[in-house]
């Protein structure tokens, strides 16, 4: 079946934030909560000729205007100036909990970590404060001091403090994302029973640059290419696919909707039937970006009459699971951590891997939004489910990340 490659065209963007949030510390001038920040609205200039707005997976939502050339002062800089807050580092925009903490004292977050590490008992409570309010960057930065005035591994000094589920949780917050990743994804490989799970979700997931760092720490960490883990531990459609994720060959999205692509990838999609044309899923799949495939997907249901996956199911049987997992990813990556953590959640022990995994994965790129999709879904909102499910010392970090209770 012959598979359509796409020619880029380019555009100039300015890309402006549709609302700002800034947040606003507690009565102890630590804790930030996503809910508690002060919105501007921002007006476009009705004369600009725009694009529609584009909702990309897991990120803010934007507005992609095309511009006659010169573009002026960020608008997100012009109201930080006015604000006084132009020269602060934040995580303005994103749609995670967890932001860079503005008054952040470097000496200060170590103090407080040795205290509650040295002290008379181990002050659990002050260390997850620390590392739960601030941004990962900001965590290597405390860990680096905390070795350079101390003489000591801060992770070490803290897992000798700690034990259990908390334990992992605060090795995971202190770790480098890649590093992490990297680990989560040699252990799926190594477990079969979770490759098809873990894998995906990461591979998956992460953004290109990140995906590019995690497999050179996979690499360097266990002297392997992720890529011959994949093709030794993995068979059939699923390994096509993680190694074809694992290339990070993805389209970026350009701004421009080619209707031409959308319905040659439908047809080349209709007419690829049985195992022996599973290469068209997987290019499909794998190479257009998550804004056309999902329009592909929309496309194919009006003229088919039934949702992809129903084909899905019918094509592949037991081999469907891989393709409908990357395609619940592309649908709606909110929902698709929402609908994990929920499982997660139902199992008679909660799985705190997987919940402390996409937890602090996403607490600084869009849990917002998987609060949402998973008060939606299951009626209930995350806080309080995490409050009833998980027990112990962990709880405490995981309702920190999760931030607050969605009335």
């Amino acid at each position: 079946t012959h598979v359509p490659t796409r020619i880029h065209t380019h555009i100039s963007s300015e890309i402006a934030p549709a609302d700002l949030e800034i947040p606003a510390g507690d009565s102890k001038g630590d804790r930030q909560t996503a809910g508690s920040g002060v919105h501007k609205k921002a007006k476009k200039a009705e004369s600009s000729p725009q694009l529609a707005p584009v909702s990309l997976p897991g990120a803010t939502s934007h507005t992609m205007s095309v511009t006659s050339g010169k573009t002026g002062p960020s608008l997100t800089r012009e109201i930080l100036s006015h604000l006084g807050l132009a020269n602060k580092t934040a995580a303005w925009g994103t749609l995670g909990t967890l932001r860079t903490f503005l008054s952040f004292s470097v000496d200060k977050d170590v103090q407080k970590l040795l205290r509650a590490i040295a002290g008379q008992g181990v002050d659990r409570s002050t260390i997850v404060d620390v590392l739960t309010n601030r941004s990962r960057e900001q965590r290597q930065l405390i860990s680096r001091a905390f070795q350079e005035r101390t003489q000591q591994d801060l992770l070490q000094s803290l897992q000798a403090a700690l034990s259990g589920h908390l334990e992992r949780t605060v090795v995971a917050l202190l770790q480098p994302a890649a590093r992490f990743d990297a680990q989560e994804l040699r252990r799926a490989l190594q477990d079969s029973g979770s490759a098809e799970d873990v894998a995906m979700e990461i591979l998956a997931t992460r953004t290109p640059p990140q995906l590019q760092e995690c497999l050179a720490v996979y690499k360097h960490d266990f002297q392997v290419e992720a890529e011959e883990d994949i093709k030794s531990k993995t068979s059939g459609i699923l390994r096509d696919l993680l190694l074809a994720l694992a290339k990070g060959a993805r389209e970026s999205y350009c701004g421009i909707i080619d209707y031409n692509l959308a319905e040659q990838d439908v047809q080349a999609l209709e007419r690829a039937e049985g195992p022996s044309t599973k290469g068209t899923w997987v290019l499909i799949f794998t190479q257009r970006n998550p804004e056309h495939l999902v329009r592909v997907f929309r496309q194919y249901q009006r003229y088919m009459g039934h949702e992809l996956e129903k084909t899905v199911r019918n094509r592949f049987h037991g081999n469907a699971q891989a393709l409908l997992s990357l395609a619940s990813v592309i649908r709606n990556t909110p929902l698709y951590f929402a609908d994990k953590l929920h499982r997660a959640l139902q199992e008679t022990e909660p799985n705190y891997q997987v919940l402390m995994r996409i937890l602090i994965s996403r607490s600084e790129t869009d849990l917002l939004s998987i609060r949402a999709e998973f008060k939606k879904k299951f009626g209930k909102s995350l806080y309080s489910s995490l409050q009833d499910a998980v027990k112990g010392d962990c709880q405490s970090a995981l309702l920190a990340l999760c931030r607050a209770e969605d009335i």
